[in-house]
């Protein structure tokens, strides 16, 4: 498989910082995106601050008005999980819970057959939330940095059960979003975290002496 063409809806799951941000590069890609929260009015309020976010490239002339407005444009902000059921790929980006993530996606792998599912997850086992699911080969982990739509990297992590060619499709995805893809292992921290953890307690360490 190769990249997802940009007439293929992607869908992301959760409408704060990081979920935001994820929309904004797909949308930026050329992709139609719907973007869900479960708050009220949390997913409008996204778009406002892409759009204040957008406001300021325009103002140094990164980009232009129009550019702006058809980035826009492409997100559409959904009220229900049953109206992304057309999508290609779904992005979870939602609260660091093992279950609550794992109830989320057996909802989508009934509303969502056919899509790529993936977890934006930062820390956990994506063999772990796959285990809740009848085909957790479908689910890969697919984790941003934030700002998403500044920062390069993207790891691409493979679960026990991932498809390699579903991760490859994503792999190829972030690749033609602008993004560094890198292949990962299901293993904590993934890689950035894994090196960066030990330089965290250290700098904690040294905070309190």
């Amino acid at each position: 498989m190769t990249a997802l063409s940009p007439e293929q809806t992607i869908a992301v799951i959760g409408a704060g910082a990081m979920g935001a941000g994820v929309a904004q590069v797909a949308a930026n890609a050329g992709h139609p995106v719907k973007l869900y929260d479960q708050a009220e009015g949390a997913a409008e309020r996204a778009i406002e601050r892409i759009v204040r976010g957008l406001d300021r490239l325009v103002e140094r002339g990164r980009i232009s008005a129009e550019e702006q407005a058809a980035l826009v444009s492409r997100i559409q902000p959904v009220d229900t999980l049953e109206e992304i059921g057309d999508a290609a790929l779904v992005i979870e980006a939602i609260i660091e819970d093992l279950s609550i993530k794992q109830q989320l996606f057996r909802q989508l792998e009934g509303l969502c057959p056919e899509a790529i599912l993936a977890s934006n997850t930062s820390s956990l086992s994506i063999t772990a939330i796959g285990s809740a699911l009848q085909r957790p080969e479908r689910l890969i982990g697919m984790h941003f940095f934030n700002p998403a739509p500044i920062m390069k990297l993207v790891e691409i992590i493979r679960g026990l059960a991932s498809d390699p060619a579903l991760a490859q499709t994503l792999f190829d995805t972030a690749q033609a979003w602008g993004k560094l893809a890198v292949h990962a292992r299901s293993t904590p921290g993934f890689i950035v975290n894994r090196v960066a953890r030990p330089y965290y307690a250290e700098a904690l360490r040294l905070l309190q002496e």
